[in-house]
């Protein structure tokens, strides 16, 4: 998942924003600060559509001047998760109750800064009577 941010000049530093995630918004006072800082800003904002169990915006093809903050996998999937439990109208208790674990995993699992092994995420998917598939490109 690759998601496009804009630098914007603002005073004498640069503002980052994100056009698919308005919530992630930063600031630099260089512009390499500013490209650093993108990659925490969307974390940042995408552990609240996490807490409140929102799909989270599919990342929109990058644009002449654009940069991208290219999601690592670990974190990719648990997107991936969380949009197909909000699809399917899965709580994390529901979850939790179908893979036969407790409701602490369960908020571990969605969690994008707790590491979670993908053998576990893949039986998530299961459960929802989805499967991982993979793409090396």
């Amino acid at each position: 998942m690759k998601y496009p941010f804009m630098l914007t000049p603002d005073g004498p530093g640069f503002m980052v924003t994100f056009p698919d995630i308005p919530e992630a918004i930063s600031y630099g006072e260089t512009k390499a600060q500013a490209i650093d800082l993108a990659y925490d800003c969307l974390i940042t904002a995408l552990d609240f559509y996490f807490d409140d169990m929102r799909r989270v915006p599919t990342p929109s093809a990058t644009k002449a001047g654009q940069h991208i903050v290219d999601l690592p996998a670990s974190v990719a999937i648990k997107v991936e998760l969380l949009n197909e439990m909000v699809r399917q109208h899965v709580k994390q208790a529901d979850l939790a109750r179908l893979m036969k674990v407790s409701p602490t995993q369960v908020n571990r699992m969605v969690n994008l800064r707790q590491a979670t092994k993908v053998d576990t995420i893949d039986q998530a998917f299961k459960k929802l009577g989805k499967s991982l598939a993979f793409h090396v490109v």
